[in-house]
């Protein structure tokens, strides 16, 4: 059986003709995934961790594979990258203020996306009119709601739609099957309406051009699946280091195996696994 092992990176997602594809960077090597689906795999872990930013050595990884020091100094494991109405830059505050430009102060998306329920997000990108934070997140429908001038912007919008809307994926749920389609058009519609006088304050406070109205039609996105599972089991690395099985799917950063069992690949960033698969 081939063999491939190092540490691990997310899953990298990207969908063609709406159909999502996956790669695992592992080592050396960018693993597809896709292929592998009804072919038994085993991965073990070899008790390593190293930080996905410095590739120190760490026995515990933080904010899906950071080390300590590095979760308390970096930009992007501020608590303002999950509350983004928090940015703090225009404070003088920001832990590394040439990442803040290039991440920050740009435009953003604010969306609706149908996980399994409608919830609402934001992303920075939208290529060829998916956006990997689609991907990551399992949705099967997304439109892109408002473009706004950056991410504090963004997290003044998003706390708008909050009241509103959900802005939580429920992992359970979007690993049980395909959902219903939802008019996701309309319910941009019923959502603008309902945060217009919100959308005027922003305006007035960050600029009226700060956000902007984005058209286009939702996309429907699809996952190399062959099968669900009906209760969910959760593989847990940490305590079990290893596990095999058939590969059934791939949603969200989500492997699905036989048995039920699920495991999300994110949450295991930076650390040494050991993979063998049938090949070819």
């Amino acid at each position: 059986m081939p063999i491939v092992e190092g540490n691990i990176r997310k899953m990298h997602a990207s969908a063609v003709d709406g159909l999502a594809s996956y790669s695992l960077p592992i080592g050396e090597h960018n693993l597809a995934i896709d292929p592998l689906i009804g072919q038994t795999l085993s991965v073990r872990w070899n008790g390593d961790i190293h930080c996905v930013h410095c590739n120190r050595k760490t026995r515990k990884s933080f904010n899906q594979g950071y080390c300590y020091p590095c979760v308390m100094k970096l930009a992007q494991c501020d608590t303002c990258i999950i509350k983004p109405e928090q940015c703090h830059y225009d404070q003088g505050t920001c832990r590394e203020p040439e990442w803040g430009e290039a991440h920050c102060l740009t435009d953003h998306f604010v969306y609706l996306a149908n996980t399994g329920t409608v919830k609402v997000g934001i992303t920075r990108h939208v290529s060829d009119g998916i956006s990997s934070r689609w991907l990551d997140q399992g949705a099967t429908q997304a439109i892109p709601l408002l473009r706004v001038k950056d991410r504090l912007t963004s997290g003044l919008v998003e706390t708008a739609c909050k009241q509103h809307i959900a802005d939580k994926t429920n992992w359970r749920t979007m690993l049980k099957g395909t959902p219903d389609d939802v008019d996701l058009a309309a319910r941009k519609q019923e959502l603008l309406a309902l945060i217009a006088d919100d959308i005027a304050t922003i305006q007035q406070q960050q600029g009226l051009q700060s956000v902007a109205e984005v058209d286009g039609p939702a996309v429907a996105i699809r996952y190399p699946v062959s099968h669900y599972p009906e209760k969910i089991k959760s593989i847990n690395l940490d305590k079990d280091g290893e596990f095999a099985g058939q590969l059934q799917g791939i949603k969200g950063q989500y492997w699905l195996l036989d048995g039920d069992r699920v495991i999300n690949l994110r949450k295991y960033a930076g650390y040494h696994l050991h993979i063998e698969y049938q090949g070819a």
